[in-house]
């Protein structure tokens, strides 16, 4: 073993007993002891303090058997670093803040799961934000990891937070937007091309003969919203005799999804749209339900598709039709741009990337 690889793993083992593997939570904070300090350790390994404070920041400035004498130290005295004082004392938290949009869409947790991934390699930890779709939950978010000193966050915006966004820039802290593309050169950013999505799905349904096309959504303030809509009505405009209706729902989950289901069911047969995009799977699925307790047949009587290809719609009782987007390497890849900034500052030069999306044709259109 190599000794990089080996000062790794330490580092690795190290971290791994003194914060949570999810959210960076103080080991010390949910199993106390009495306090041990770097003296005692120090003393119990027969090195100096400073030993012990390079074993734990520069570990490629000792020996493999010196290390090695002071986590055993720190084994059996049970020692636990002060994080809330070496944070203090480098001005780093060596952790990020991660926002997203809904944590109920198994989409963000797939882009979550990405972030960690990626973060926890580096030997950092993440603080998970749910905003669900409440734009006071972001501010509140964005100001608990501004008094948490993260050293960036990443934020799949509900509202328009730029100019918060750059207050936390003008601090030192790196920002990287999730599934938005930055509208400034201030910002990196990781996001799909929702209008080409929207473009996609409709085109599906009017190919397979569909010519009232119903969207359902949350509130086009939501960018996401906005550029699905913006792509179904391209791919209408594009057809004779086709056209679109939005229906706005109060939120992009199940239960709302489930009520407009259910009005969809109760309206005459020749009043009903012939199919539905979904603006996500969640939405979709809900209404799926609704259908089939209802009896109206999928994808006979009304065609549906949804947005995300989540893992449930290839599982859903009739296998959905979706736009699928890379939700985990999105989150990787944003996360890797962030950790970049952060290690390089501030004046690097931003990056924009931006995904294709891919129509997933399944039963629910297909029959």
């Amino acid at each position: 073993m190599t000794w990089d690889t080996w000062s790794r793993e330490i580092l690795k083992r190290f971290s791994g007993r003194l914060l949570s593997p999810v959210r960076g939570v103080p080991v010390a904070a949910q199993h106390p002891h009495p306090a041990t300090s770097l003296r005692d350790v120090a003393a119990r390994a027969g090195v100096s303090v400073g030993t012990v404070s390079n074993v734990l920041n520069h570990p490629t400035k000792v020996s493999a058997q010196t290390a090695e004498r002071v986590f055993a130290a720190i084994e059996e005295l049970g020692f636990v670093r002060n994080e809330a004082a070496r944070q203090l004392r480098q001005g780093r938290s060596r952790s990020v803040g991660l926002i997203v949009l809904d944590i109920r869409n198994p989409f963000f947790t797939d882009v979550a799961q990405g972030v960690e991934d990626e973060v926890t390699a580096r030997l950092r930890s993440v603080l998970l934000a749910n905003c669900a779709e409440d734009a006071a939950r972001e501010s509140a978010y964005l100001d608990l990891f501004e008094e948490q000193r993260v050293d960036g966050v990443l934020i799949s915006p509900v509202g328009d937070v730029l100019d918060r966004l750059d207050r936390l820039r003008s601090r030192g802290m790196a920002v990287v937007l999730v599934d938005r593309l930055a509208s400034t050169e201030s910002y990196s950013s990781v996001s799909v091309d929702d209008v080409l999505g929207g473009r996609l799905a409709v085109a599906h349904l009017l190919e397979t003969g569909r010519r009232r096309i119903l969207f359902v959504g949350a509130s086009t303030e939501i960018e996401q919203v906005r550029d699905r809509l913006e792509g179904a009505r391209q791919a209408v405009a594009e057809c004779a005799g086709a056209t679109l209706e939005y229906r706005e729902i109060a939120g992009m989950h199940l239960e709302p999804a489930l009520a407009e289901g259910q009005r969809i069911v109760a309206l005459p047969p020749d009043e009903r749209p012939d199919a539905v995009f979904a603006a996500n799977d969640l939405i979709a699925i809900g209404m799926l339900q609704a259908f089939t307790l209802g009896g109206v047949s999928t994808p006979q009587d009304v065609a549906l598709i949804g947005y995300d290809d989540i893992e449930y719609a290839a599982a859903a009782a009739i296998p959905l039709s979706s736009i699928r987007q890379p939700s985990r390497e999105m989150g990787r890849r944003a996360a890797e741009m962030l950790l970049a900034e952060i290690e390089s500052g501030s004046d690097g030069e931003r990056q924009h990337i931006v995904f294709e999306p891919e129509l997933v044709a399944r039963a629910s259109t297909l029959g």
